[in-house]
């Protein structure tokens, strides 16, 4: 059966039923009325061939536009091969005043009884709703009198909901006794997709149907077309899926037939069909998603739907209407019946929120494929207009106004500005791109401009490509523009020039900014100065002269300088072993109780956050990086706000939290475009190796062609971090070459002191691996001696640790002693804590320091050794296997390894159990753990097991520990916990590039 018959068998068994009756003597009229497409010509072609097999005389008349000003145009096709059709059809015109029954209707009325006597008659007239008036008004007359005669008149009428009100039907004036009308319906999804499969001939994916099923929106017209068009191809020589745009179709049978149902719509409804396309065709889902009122806020601002989807001012059909309406100059009280009725047909789906939807985006496309550019551009702009108005939000006006022609009025320019800096705000930053290259097209003032470049270029830097930014960076720095923007601009510029190792560039870009446009502006010069000392960091000859010249001008006049100036000169002689942790706070803190410029707060706070993360302070490291990140805004370059995203990973590396450090995909492979690591590879090299994953190391250094490597602080961090893995995986002469070139990069930017990466130290031990130990006895001391002058327990334990392992012997054994008391002092304002914890008290840790696990656990390990070699194998097992457990709670499988080795040399069992988490408890401990978490305190869990309270205390310590926690309250989800723990931290937001700006 053809695909136009498919479900058709009732109207054909109606037809066959009347032509008895018609046979009988006794004919009346059939009426299959039915929407552009649904076969209407196909099914009145079958029911004629049915009459004629039948013996009836079938007489046939298709009605076009063509002929509406033809009268009797439709009557003469069904009569003109009949003998006297001449003389009746004659041209005379009848006199006036004749009777309707008599003149030329008169004689082919009798004209069509003469047929009827010779034979039974089935007249079928197609598409009669296109018949000329004086046919229209002859057919109503006659299907008054055939009743008794043996005529069956078939007609078809398109009775679909347009724009534009349809004229009255052909059986508006009949009696319903004399007329038998259905209405077809659209195919239904089972039998679209059983004609897709037989038109195949063998299987195909149900996807594939699916799409098919939906492309032809249930009608026989359109799924006939599109079959046609594939021409019988099947997914193995297809795409898995339909295209979604009319060109990768052939010869083109598609396109045409949803043209054709257009224009059998009408001009109107042509409009809003194609207005709906239009409003339909959105790139990416984000645009999708605001146009349908599906993100932060409503499309329709404060309008309410009424909860069905179909109609209402305020639901999203109603909308939607309501902006067709205005697009294309229709009838608003119209539009919501005909998505209504379009959604009925197939051809409309409702999508998310209820909106209409074309049913496929190929079906889409061909609505929009005979719109020209011009009008299609005309739309969107009526539509954003009409947006605005109504008070849509400013991301879906702006995304109207990306497919119009520029408008050239103030307010799409304000439109587009208002969603770039929503998008910025909700991490979008290829929209933000988008919004603001179609705002430069607008008119606005040169200052404006000048802001708008600021921004778009700092965005397609990020964004784009690493040069994309730099053309419209220096556009803006060209424009007219207040100060305070003129530096913004001079200070993007900067940052993307020294990045692209220009430094010298760099500088010399606000150096020209600060010599012609900043007179009378102090602020903004120191602002600019400290820019100049941070970008300088790129180079490490230019890095000496700025802060030469730095430290002179604060030693003449330290408010030339500013606070975020003299911040910059802390953290310098930190790096320079000039000065303690313990002095460098005590001024950085000064610095941050004084007002700051809000342009230059932001280089004060990242600096001073570098400088808590080197003391130690790594919580108030972390409160100034989110103060900081806070006051910044991230689509503008600006050096300080990617060394506060570094700040944060160093953060990350100082606590162990391997597990966050390597959560960025990002931070496990090269960078795009970017031959030169960044800071958060090489943390991600070194989380790597602590937790075993030696060959994804391996794999990640050897990414990097450091042959000719662009001179950084990056580079130097990097190189370190392949050290430590060559290190790990026996090399130690590999690794003592990084170590060295690490310390000779950073000596030449006058950075000696170990808080950034303690080269020395890692040397030392290279040596002692090579059999060298008066190397590594010079470099550990050498350490040591800058680790006193920062003096706080991380630095210090490891330069003693190290020490102690050259030295060796009894004194080594002390040195090593007191690193590991040392290292204590953070991690344990731990152990104290844990005591205060079992108490019951709160559980809250009183202030001992930070964590510096990562070094204790090495110490520990390196104490254990040496009281191994000393003959005190039990303190050296407790110090192991607190090594053991440490790491273990850590993650650092690689160090649980080293302590565990340690222990089987110095003879200690391998462990049967967990070191650490719910399954290191003993019985006694989880009991009374169990009791704790019930919220029972110590005294009722002393009672109720008859212990003495001390010995409660003791096992609630114990159990803390090996759980890892510090409060009582964590002890229910610690118990349930499986015990390996790793340095796991929450996500962490990412730059929009990596490569920020430390020493």
């Amino acid at each position: 059966m053809s695909v136009a018959l498919r479900e058709r068998r009732e109207e054909l068994e109606l037809v066959a039923a009347e032509a008895e009756r018609a046979r009988a003597g006794s004919g009346r009229l059939v009426l299959l009325r039915g929407a552009t497409g649904t076969g209407r010509t196909a099914l009145l072609e079958a029911a004629a061939e049915q009459a004629e097999a039948a013996g009836m005389r079938v007489l046939r008349a298709r009605c076009s536009p063509d002929q509406t000003s033809v009268p009797f145009g439709a009557v003469f096709q069904l009569l003109a091969h009949g003998p006297g059709f001449d003389s009746a059809a004659g041209e005379d015109p009848d006199p006036p005043g004749t009777p309707p029954h008599r003149g030329r209707p008169a004689r082919l009325w009798r004209l069509l009884r003469g047929y009827a006597d010779e034979a039974p008659l089935l007249v079928a007239v197609d598409d009669v709703h296109l018949a000329d008036e004086s046919s229209r008004r002859w057919f109503v007359e006659a299907v008054r009198r055939i009743d008794r005669l043996p005529v069956l008149l078939v007609v078809t009428e398109r009775s679909q909901y347009d724009i534009d009100p349809p004229a009255d039907g052909l059986v508006h004036t009949l009696s319903p006794a004399l007329v038998r009308t259905r209405t077809l319906a659209p195919l239904s999804a089972g039998s679209a997709a059983e004609l897709v499969r037989s038109a195949l001939g063998r299987p195909v994916p149900a996807e594939w149907v699916d799409d098919c099923v939906r492309a032809g929106a249930g009608s026989p017209l359109l799924l006939r077309a599109l079959l046609d068009d594939l021409g019988g191809s099947a997914p193995e020589d297809a795409p898995a899926a339909l295209p979604d745009n009319c060109a990768a179709l052939y010869p083109g049978s598609y396109a045409a037939a949803v043209s054709w149902w257009l224009d059998s719509a009408g001009p109107t409804t042509t409009e809003v069909a194609r207005a709906l396309a239009a409003l339909d065709d959105e790139e990416d889902d984000e645009n999708e998603k605001y146009a349908k009122g599906d993100g932060n806020g409503d499309r329709n601002g404060d309008r309410k739907g009424n909860g069905n989807g179909e109609g209402g001012r305020g639901g999203p059909m109603g909308a939607d209407a309501e902006l067709l309406a205005r697009m294309a100059g229709a009838d608003p009280a119209r539009v919501p019946g005909w998505l209504t009725a379009m959604t009925g047909l197939g051809l409309l789906r409702p999508g998310p929120g209820g909106r209409p939807r074309y049913a496929h985006p190929l079906l889409r496309d061909a609505v929009l494929s005979s719109w020209s550019g011009a009008l299609r551009q005309a739309a969107h702009h009526r539509a954003a207009e009409a947006m605005l108005r109504r008070g849509d939000r400013a991301q879906a006006v702006a995304g109207q106004l990306l497919r119009s022609a520029p408008v050239g009025q103030e307010w799409a320019t304000g439109v587009l500005l208002d969603a770039a800096d929503l998008a910025v705000r909700d991490d979008r930053s290829d929209d933000a791109v988008a919004f603001l290259r179609r705002a430069l097209d607008e008119p606005m003032p040169d200052a404006r401009r000048s802001v708008v470049l600021t921004e778009l270029g700092s965005l397609e830097y990020a964004t784009v490509r690493s040069t994309a930014g730099i053309p419209r960076l220096a556009e803006a720095m060209r424009l007219p523009g207040l100060p305070r923007d003129r530096v913004r601009a001079a200070v993007a510029l900067g940052t993307a020039l020294a990045r692209q190792g220009e430094a010298r560039t760099a500088i010399d870009v606000l150096r020209g900014l600060e010599d012609q446009h900043l007179t009378g502006h102090p602020d903004l010069v120191r602002t600019v100065q400290t820019a100049s000392a941070l970008l300088s960091d790129h180079d490490p000859g230019t890095r000496r002269e700025v802060y030469r010249w730095l430290r002179e001008t604060a030693e003449r006049s330290p408010r030339l300088v500013g606070t975020a100036g003299q911040a910059l000169l802390v953290r310098y002689e930190a790096t320079a072993g000039l000065t303690s942790a313990a002095s460098a706070m005590r001024r950085i803190r000064a610095l941050l109780a004084r007002p700051a410029d809000p342009l230059a707060e932001g280089f004060l706070l990242g600096t001073a956050a570098a400088v808590a993360q080197w003391a130690d302070q790594l919580d108030e490291a972390e409160r100034l990086v989110r103060r900081g990140l806070a006051g910044q805004r991230p689509s503008l370059l600006h050096p300080m706000h990617l060394a506060l995203l570094n700040v944060r990973v160093d953060i990350a590396a100082a606590r162990g939290a391997y597990a966050e450090l390597l959560a960025d995909p990002g931070a496990l492979s090269p960078v795009a475009g970017r031959p030169d690591p960044v800071n958060a590879q090489a943390h991600a090299l070194i989380a790597l190796v602590e937790t075993d994953r030696t060959e994804e190391a391996a794999a990640l250094a050897d990414g990097f062609d450091l042959q000719n490597p662009y001179d950084s602080w990056e580079l130097n961090r990097f190189l370190y971090a392949r050290g430590v893995l060559r290190a790990a995986t026996g090399d130690p002469a590999g690794a003592l070459g990084d170590f060295l070139e690490c310390g000779r990069h950073q000596s030449a930017r006058d950075v000696v002191s170990p808080v950034v990466t303690p080269w020395r130290t890692a040397s030392a031990e290279c040596h002692l691996a090579l059999g060298r130990p008066r190397q590594a006895l010079a470099l550990a001391e050498e350490e040591l001696r800058l680790a006193t002058v920062w003096n706080t327990p991380r630095v210090l334990g490891r330069a003693l640790r190290v020490l102690g392992t050259a030295t060796g012997g009894r004194r080594g054994l002390e040195l090593t002693d007191r690193a590991v008391r040392l290292l204590r002092q953070g991690s344990d304002g731990a152990s104290r804590g844990t005591a205060e914890a079992a108490s019951d008290g709160d559980g809250t840790v009183a202030p001992g320091g930070e964590p510096v696990d990562t070094e204790l656990i090495p110490a520990l390990i390196a104490q254990g050794r040496g009281l191994t070699a000393a003959g005190e194998r039990a303190r050296a097992r407790e110090a192991l296997r607190e090594a053991a457990e440490r790491a273990e709670r850590l993650g650092a499988v690689r160090m649980r390894a080293a302590a565990e080795a340690a222990l089987r040399e110095g003879g200690a069992r391998r462990a049967a159990t967990a070191r650490t988490g719910s399954g290191s408890l003993t019985a006694s401990e989880r009991r009374i753990a169990e009791l704790a978490a019930q919220s029972r305190t110590n005294m009722e869990i002393a009672e109720l097991l008859h212990l003495a309270r001390r010995t409660v205390e003791t096992h609630l310590t114990s159990a803390y520990r090996k759980l890892g926690i510090r409060r009582r309250a964590e002890l229910g989800a610690a118990l349930t916990d499986a015990g390996s723990r790793s340095g796991s931290g929450p996500d962490r937001d990412r730059s929009l590039d990596r490569r920020g700006t430390q020493p």
